[in-house]
């Protein structure tokens, strides 16, 4: 109160003091070099003596842990996750530049960070104070937000403890329920107006920078990284530091027991590009990775598919204009665009050109592969045709033995932590010993049943499944032709066959039933089914989610077709 110097940064006169004694400015968060005066209280009968120090009361309380809320733990989080991006070749300035500012964004939105405190609430900035002490929030303590941008000398993050109602509320719920200052009333507290911050929505975040930097990296990719081990998600609370005491209802918030799913993701992400009010992202044009016409040439690949084929979905792509900017770009809170999942349209888009060339009803498409077979049993010249049968056979057969590879190793995955939780400095040897004991154990029985220890990390890749030309086995079909299968009519080439079925004649409103369209596999064809269950394993999605976007795909490729039929059955019924 005596120090009425204006700061020389903002020209308040608004001064706190730090645990150092060092006066700071409460607007601007400035730290100066002027120090409080030590008065001699000598002469003062019966008073108690204060500390301004409060390192040591935070450590007794929480066991050699010190005070922090969610929002840091899952800070630190989105820190490790954009870190691990980085390593697999993203741009460094996604992390800084965006991440980070989406980050800021969203504390800001939730009443979190960088806004004023709520008049009449009883807030806890970082500390509880007690009300004879001149000490207030610590500005000397790392801000939260070095945790994303090293290179950035910022002050404090004032805090907003607004799930917190009273003080002595927060501290029993510290002490009882939670490691964290706001753990316990976290979940209690009924957030309608605000965007609760989940294990899922730090993939959304991560995903939104990578869409908005245009990084050729899919929503499907992302989370076969996370599944992987790549991407820390499972178990990322191990990489807490030590002072970060995790207990009761903090596990439930940062302990994941079930991996991420597509379409929760997915929709986190919209929700909250429209929850923070994003202008309209950055285009997405035809050079750009996430591009129907650039995914369908990478999931041919994958697919070990003819390239001619790229050709088709090329024309598909444009007939339907689904490779347009304005609607591949998006918008956030505009809903009367549809929200595009690049991956499965891409996939999708595959699928509808598969089934114009081959119809996939179970017998159009073993015929044209006897006619291939019988073609390439008398041609010398030339490359191969495409045999629909034999590419059956060997993607089924790798793909079952990448399958089996992959439900073992998810059926192998210990979801418990690898580092122990503890909770108490008395109990610490003991739970470590226990662990040392339990490793000590399996390594042993592993010894004796004969078990293969388990391999490092193989390094992360884009494809799944790879096919090389040099094979000359004939496994690889990216060469193969078309011929026999296509005809030239008019100066273009065309499918032999004219015909084509339509998974649906009527799309469902997605608004109120979820789907365009409902997939059942006993009512499909098998080829069709198998071409799903492919691209469902190669983007880890449901098929009915590729299903959805056939149909969609379908609809706009025959609009006026089935707008005709509609209109000449509603003739009839009348």
């Amino acid at each position: 109160r005596d120090f009425n110097e204006r700061c020389a940064q903002c020209s308040e006169v608004n001064w706190g003091l730090t645990d150092g004694g060092r006066f700071y400015c409460r607007s601007c968060h400035n730290v100066t070099e002027r120090t409080r005066e030590v008065v001699n209280t000598d002469f003062i009968t019966n008073s108690r003596v204060q500390t301004i120090s409060k390192g040591s009361r935070k450590q007794e309380k929480n066991d050699g842990g010190s005070e922090w809320y969610i929002c840091e733990g899952f800070q630190l989080v989105l820190k490790k996750q954009v870190e691990a991006l980085e390593a697999l070749g993203v741009c460094p300035q996604m992390k800084d530049e965006i991440l980070c500012n989406f980050w800021r964004c969203y504390l800001q939105k939730s009443k979190q960070a960088y806004c004023k405190r709520p008049a009449g609430e009883t807030v806890k900035a970082l500390s509880v104070c007690e009300s004879s002490t001149d000490v207030d929030s610590d500005p000397e303590r790392p801000s939260l937000l070095h945790l994303l941008s090293l290179s950035e000398s910022e002050g404090d993050l004032q805090t907003d403890c607004s799930f917190a109602s009273s003080v002595s509320k927060v501290s029993e719920s510290t002490s009882v329920y939670s490691g964290s200052v706001d753990g316990s009333l976290y979940l209690m507290k009924n957030q309608k107006e605000k965007l609760r911050m989940t294990m899922p929505m730090t993939l959304s975040f991560c995903y939104m920078a990578l869409l908005w930097v245009r990084e050729p990296i899919t929503l499907s990719e992302l989370l076969r990284y996370v599944v992987e081990g790549h991407i820390p998600y499972l178990n990322v609370f191990q990489h807490f530091p030590e002072k970060m005491k995790l207990c009761g209802l903090d596990l439930k918030i940062f302990c994941v027991e079930s991996w991420p799913v597509y379409e929760e993701v997915f929709n986190k992400m919209h929700e909250l590009a429209a929850y923070l009010d994003l202008p309209r992202f950055p285009d997405i044009t035809e050079s750009c990775f996430l591009h129907p016409d650039m995914l369908c040439m990478k999931y041919l690949m994958e697919a070990n598919l003819p390239d001619e084929l790229h050709n088709w979905t090329c024309r598909v792509v444009k007939k339907i204009g689904i490779g347009e900017v304005d609607f591949l770009t998006l918008v956030p809170g505009n809903k009367s665009t549809r929200k595009v999942k690049y991956d499965v349209l891409a996939a999708a888009v595959i699928v509808v050109v598969l089934k114009l060339l081959f119809l996939l009803d179970d017998h159009y498409e073993w015929l044209l592969s006897e006619l291939a077979e019988e073609r390439n049993k008398n041609n010398t010249e030339g490359g191969p045709c495409f045999e629909f049968k034999k590419w059956y056979e060997v993607v089924k057969h790798s793909l079952d033995v990448q399958q089996k590879k992959l439900d073992e190793e998810r059926a192998k995955y210990l979801w418990r932590c690898e580092k122990p939780l503890f909770y108490s400095v008395k109990n610490k040897s003991k739970v470590l010993k226990r662990r040392q004991m339990v490793v000590n154990l399996q390594n042993q029985f592993g010894k004796l049943s004969g078990s293969v220890q388990r391999a490092e990390k193989p390094n992360p890749s884009s494809f799944q499944l790879s096919w090389s030309e040099e094979n000359t086995d004939g496994s690889c079909f990216h060469g193969h032709s078309l011929k026999g299968i296509l005809q030239e009519k008019r100066g273009l080439l065309t499918a032999m066959n004219p015909d084509y079925w339509l998974c649906t004649v009527k799309l469902c409103n997605e608004k109120l039933c979820g789907h365009l369209a409902h997939y059942r596999e006993v009512e499909f064809p098998q080829s069709y089914h198998f071409v799903l269950g492919l691209f469902s394993f190669l983007l880890r999605v449901q098929p009915s989610y590729i299903h959805d976007e056939v149909c969609m795909i379908e609809h706009k490729l025959f609009n006026k077709k089935l707008y005709k039929k509609l209109k000449y059955n509603t003739v009839l019924r009348k």
